[in-house]
């Protein structure tokens, strides 16, 4: 093969790579979630605090083993001994002195080891108070999570609006073209029924159709810029969403004592509250065993070495030098300050006080976002449905307004403002299937729910 051949089919390769590297993907909401939730940062925070949860519960599991557990080694250079008697009478000559010329390496090793063997519970209590901690810190991950996937719901619905948006205004830029190209046609075979003022309406109208296109082109890029910081995507992928048309969730909206009531019982803040009193109280448990007498176990071995002084075999006679020995017994432990263990304890329940009186403001808090929810919820709802009748009727003004505009019998004024009227109802109707939506997905949210739950699901 050629050299020329051959670098054109790298070339080509290479633009097919880089097509292939810039497809654009169809995205449903499930996955654009998945990927986003990847690159948020305050989501990673959330994540890590799990994971410090969980370290400190296995903190508390390594004091059932030997929490105490420790090496320690002595080193230095020492004389060796002059004496005349042998090495086991050393000590009793009164004439030894120490050998400068004999020098010799000292070495003592020593390890210490406390093993629990009676706590009252204590360490158990303990590890139960730090794995309801874990779950106090899963709510609040889970609190968090609801309100970014809140965000990323509006981001990904708001991509489909402006692409609905987007295809009204082409359609109505059709429709323009053909009244545009209808006061022509009438200005050239019958100037005299032409009505100079439409003209300028039409033109005005235009101009501000202009306006409002440029608005939905910035109103676009926002978002397609938006989608590409959200996702991340290091392949250099185009993400769409899968769906192309705005559609309006079809669900009632239950009483909206339904919704207080899931409030109160799925709302991730409100139990993490009740997980963090149940820490708590099993933590102060803990503490009251921990101050009462303790039954443990001790180890200590030491190993001393020095080889160039004395060693006597009289076990009477012990040398700090040379040694070996291994103690093992039992110990009592009691906490003897009681006042601070008092003022602790006494923290502790007003901590669980606390956290009573904090349940109650939240729940007063939720409360009332749920109620605000609703309300909006429920004026988006009969804001979509009348939008949507109204813009039934001016389809029907278009259409009567139309035929008679062709068959000569119309008004182009009629015709100019039966269009208008029917091009700000559909934009105003999916501007509302989207408010509809969103609020119906923020009325789920602040009752607990899955932002896509629907009533009938009850």
């Amino acid at each position: 093969m050629n050299k020329p051949l051959l670098l054109l089919i790298i070339l080509l390769l290479a633009n097919v790579a880089r097509v292939n590297a810039q497809d654009t993907l169809a995205i449903s909401f499930e996955e654009f979630l998945s990927r986003a939730v990847e690159n948020i940062g305050q989501l990673k925070v959330a994540d890590t605090d799990i994971r410090l949860a969980e370290n400190r519960t296995q903190q508390a599991k390594d004091q059932r083993f030997l929490p105490s557990l420790g090496f320690r080694s002595e080193h230095a250079l020492v004389p060796g001994v002059d004496s005349d008697f042998n090495e086991d009478a050393a000590y009793l000559d009164p004439s030894a002195t120490n050998d400068w010329g004999d020098i010799g390496l000292y070495t003592r090793l020593r390890i210490d080891a406390v093993q629990p063997v009676f706590t009252w519970g204590a360490i158990n209590k303990a590890i139960n108070a730090a794995q309801v901690a874990e779950k106090v810190v899963q709510k609040q991950y889970e609190a968090t999570f609801a309100e970014i996937e809140l965000v990323l719901y509006d981001l990904y619905f708001s991509y489909i609006l402006a692409l609905e948006i987007e295809r009204l205004l082409r359609d109505a830029e059709d429709t323009m073209d053909e009244i545009e190209e209808a006061m022509d046609k009438q200005e050239e075979e019958n100037p005299e029924e032409l009505d100079e003022s439409d003209v300028f309406k039409f033109q005005v109208f235009k101009a501000q159709f202009g306006i409002q296109r440029a608005e939905v082109a910035q109103n676009l890029l926002f978002v397609e810029e938006t989608w590409k910081y959200a996702l991340r995507n290091e392949n250099g992928d185009v993400f769409e969403p899968e769906i192309r048309f705005l559609d309006a969730v079809p669900a009632n909206i239950s009483e909206v004592g339904f919704y207080q009531a899931s409030a109160s019982m799925n709302r991730p803040e409100l139990q993490a509250l009740d997980f963090g009193k149940e820490a708590l109280e099993t933590y102060i448990s803990a503490l009251r065993a921990q101050n009462l007498p303790g039954v443990f176990l001790g180890i200590r071995t030491t190993l001393a070495s020095t080889p160039n002084r004395p060693n006597p075999s009289n076990p009477y006679i012990p040398t700090p030098e040379n040694t070996y020995n291994t103690a093992v017994g039992f110990t009592i432990r009691q906490n003897l300050n009681f006042f601070q263990a008092k003022t602790s304890l006494e923290r502790s329940r007003l901590e669980t006080r606390r956290l009573d009186f904090l349940k109650i403001s939240a729940m007063d808090g939720i409360m009332i976002e749920v109620n605000q929810a609703y309300r909006e919820a429920s004026i988006a709802k009969a804001k979509f449905e009348s939008t949507d009748e109204a813009l039934g009727i001016a389809k029907n003004w278009v259409r009567i307004e139309q035929y008679d505009y062709d068959f000569g019998f119309g008004d182009s004024e009629d015709y100019l403002d039966a269009v208008r009227q029917e091009l700000e109802l559909r934009l105003a109707e999916k501007q509302s299937i989207f408010e509809f939506n969103s609020k119906l997905a923020k009325l789920n949210k602040t009752s607990g729910l899955p932002l896509q739950y629907t009533a009938e699901q009850n």
